[in-house]
């Protein structure tokens, strides 16, 4: 009989034993970071702002004051008829490095367009050597356009946090809030038209831009998520290329982003 109660107690400890082990291994399954990227579009608004432009030949400096300008979304027109990279996209490539504490970083990029809207706008400086302070007819039967339409192209490089709301029992939905912010470089795409000159246009490094942005990011099965966001940056251009010269121009943006994206487990195991 006490043979058989030692049995059943080493039975008992061995099991014991195992169950710790297996899930010690289950834990060892998990990866320490988590990788993930997404596509999406997303819309804008711009704060009114200043564009100074530069022709030393013609002997011009001037500024258009206060003007306006509107995004070009292109998602909204047929998004399945046209090419992807088309309309205003984004894309985000991300990696949480600590899980516990959801710290990570991200390379953030957004494909918006800046279109100086059709406006009388007010003209302040040096035109052709004489000083003026007059309003423009700023349209493009006048001879006027200015457009960062194949790209105001906000580069951000991100630091992020994550916060988890909800998560199933069965762990295959995963609710979470991500705060993100960086600085970064703008690569607008310049095209224009001013007193019926027009520019060269092309793409170049054009200034810098920083930006905040909040999301939420729905998981599903660990592996594909659906994340909106809504986002402010703040962009300054210098040295955009006009006919003989250069401008530059400031301004802010209110942004939405709706995105589909992947992620996975990164990283060495614990």
């Amino acid at each position: 009989m006490q043979i058989l109660k030692k049995l059943l107690l080493l039975f008992i400890v061995v099991i014991a034993a195992l169950s710790v082990q297996a899930q010690q291994a289950k834990k060892k399954k998990e990866r320490k970071g988590q990788f993930y990227f997404s596509w999406g579009y997303n819309k804008e608004w711009y704060t009114h702002s200043n564009v100074r432009v530069k022709q030393s030949s013609l002997d011009n400096d001037y500024t258009f004051k206060g003007i306006s300008g509107h995004d070009h979304p292109g998602w909204d027109e047929g998004l399945f008829h046209i090419a992807l990279s088309i309309p205003q996209y984004n894309y985000r490539l991300g990696y949480i490095f600590n899980k516990k504490r959801g710290l990570g970083w991200e390379i953030n990029f957004d494909h918006t367009k800046f279109i100086f809207a059709e406006q009388d706008a007010r003209l302040v400086g040096k035109l052709q050597g004489r000083q003026v302070d007059t309003t423009i007819s700023f349209r493009e039967g006048n001879g006027f356009y200015y457009y960062l339409n194949n790209g105001a192209n906000f580069l951000l490089f991100n630091l992020t946090k994550r916060w988890n709301f909800y998560e199933s029992a069965n762990r295959n939905v995963r609710v979470d809030a991500f705060g993100k912010a960086g600085i970064g470089p703008v690569i607008p795409h310049v095209q224009n038209k001013l007193f019926g000159q027009e520019n060269a246009q092309g793409f170049q490094f054009g200034g810098w831009n920083m930006g905040v942005e909040g999301a939420v990011r729905a998981t599903f099965f660990k592996s594909v998520y659906l994340e909106y966001a809504q986002k402010l940056d703040y962009a300054r251009y210098s040295n955009l290329k006009v006919y003989e010269g250069t401008a530059k121009q400031a301004f802010g943006t209110y942004e939405w982003i709706l995105s589909l994206g992947v992620t996975f487990g990164m990283g060495k195991r614990e």
